[in-house]
């Protein structure tokens, strides 16, 4: 009796043993069998020259009519770069706001970017409704790469063209705090 229980015993341990080792030589031969060989002379792969593709080299911003902008355009000047988006409701609802800031700015050298990177006939048709007399551009690159994560956010860039200040969320652009730190602004 105790040599049936021994070698019941010993077949409980061979059935996992014997489908370890089925495993292992499985892995082994699909390991042999992907192994590159080298290529004889005769064998060497063909070579293939593209033509060189020609891209089309996209300015970061674009005008509504499609002109290229770039922040290096307005060097000279101080920068109000705010992104947006049709979709966001803070942000089309600080607009008024920054009209008014706009035009208490006039005498400040500031010009104002309004960037969203959504197509120029949304951005366009969204200016033709909400009739808002800012400067809407296309922005041709990724939110991300800017680090901005929430819209509507805003970066301020002095005369030099440096980024000075980053203001995200909503604001009253047209306080009296927000006026006294955009007049500051050097």
């Amino acid at each position: 009796m105790l040599e049936f229980f021994g070698t019941f015993g010993l077949r409980k341990y061979r059935r996992p043993m014997r489908f370890r080792f089925t495993l292992l030589t499985l892995c082994f031969l699909l390991c042999i069998a992907c192994k590159e060989t080298p290529k004889t002379p005769e064998q060497k792969e063909p070579q293939v020259t593209a033509a060189p593709e020609v891209q089309e080299v996209k300015s970061t911003y674009e005008s509504l009519d499609g002109k290229p902008i770039e922040l290096s355009d307005y060097k000279g000047k101080k920068i109000l770069l705010n992104y947006w988006a049709t979709w966001c409701k803070p942000c089309i609802e600080e607009m008024p706001s920054m009209v008014e800031a706009q035009t208490l700015l006039e005498k400040e050298n500031y010009i104002f970017l309004l960037a969203s990177d959504q197509s120029m006939k949304k951005i366009t048709a969204f200016q033709t409704n909400k009739n808002f007399d800012l400067n809407f551009v296309k922005f041709n690159g990724s939110l991300a790469s800017e680090e901005v994560t929430a819209l509507p956010a805003t970066f301020i860039y002095n005369e030099k063209g440096e980024k000075v200040e980053r203001i995200d969320g909503a604001t009253e652009w047209n306080s009296p705090e927000i006026i006294q730190k955009l007049k500051n602004i050097q």
